[in-house]
């Protein structure tokens, strides 16, 4: 198949609605508001063709193509909507914990990787039919989540994952309908990524960047190992955007 990124013109609006949709007026400008300015990141929409790999005995399969570029997204936001979501339910205020003001960045930061998770499900669901990928288990059991320390450390480690994640995707994709929508959302981890980063140590949100001024890209194959420490089932991505 050719990789060369093309538009389907009124299909990209289609394709944005299930992001929208659910989501309630607060909801919706609280992650308008987190998503402005998307970055030049070229995700693509799944085609109806599309044949996902049958799963092989060393693990789950993302999948090929397109498809496996989504469900390999979608893992990784499930990742980290659980992620967050483990913070904002055990995480103290004060102590070791974190500071008010912190609690409340995380909880919003659990908000915007659950729309996350919920729009890549919601769009393969509708545009590839019968290949989503399963609900993953996470294994956070490396991460003390009634510490501070271990909380911000995880939290960074989880961003920059995601935003070298997204970065390295970009040129396995064939399609340009994604492209407005998956830029908005990589420019939230990058935000994320730019403050947890500041609150380890103050003035350190860019530290990431290479001597072009651009953050770390990487590869399916050298992101999934990272990831699936945290994950109890085995995942294969031999095939994303094969």
């Amino acid at each position: 198949m050719s990789h060369t990124p093309h538009t389907s013109g009124p299909d990209e609006a289609n394709f944005a609605q299930p992001l929208y949709t659910p989501i309630k007026r607060r909801s919706f400008f609280m992650y308008a508001g987190a998503t402005a300015g998307a970055t030049a990141l070229v995700l693509a929409g799944c085609k109806k063709d599309d044949e996902v790999v049958p799963t092989p005995s060393n693990g789950i399969s993302l999948g090929a193509g397109d498809v496996g570029v989504l469900n390999y997204a979608y893992a990784l936001e499930q990742l980290e909507a659980a992620f967050y979501a483990q913070v904002k339910a055990s995480t103290p205020v004060g102590g070791a914990g974190l500071s008010q003001v912190e609690k409340d960045y995380f909880n919003e930061v659990a908000a915007h990787e659950a729309l996350h998770r919920d729009f890549f499900k919601a769009a393969i669901n509708r545009d590839a039919p019968g290949k989503l990928l399963q609900n993953l288990t996470p294994d956070f059991s490396s991460i003390n989540f009634t510490d501070r320390t271990s909380v911000l450390g995880s939290a960074k480690a989880f961003e920059d994952l995601g935003v070298a994640a997204y970065n390295g995707a970009g040129k396995l994709i064939r399609t340009a309908a994604y492209l407005v929508i998956a830029g908005q959302i990589v420019s939230v981890e990058a935000r994320h990524a730019a403050y947890v980063r500041d609150l380890i140590q103050n003035g350190t949100f860019s530290d990431t960047a290479d001597a072009n001024g651009l953050d770390q890209a990487m590869t399916p194959a050298m992101v999934l190992p990272i990831a699936q420490t945290f994950v109890k089932e085995k995942l294969d991505g031999s095939q994303v955007g094969v």
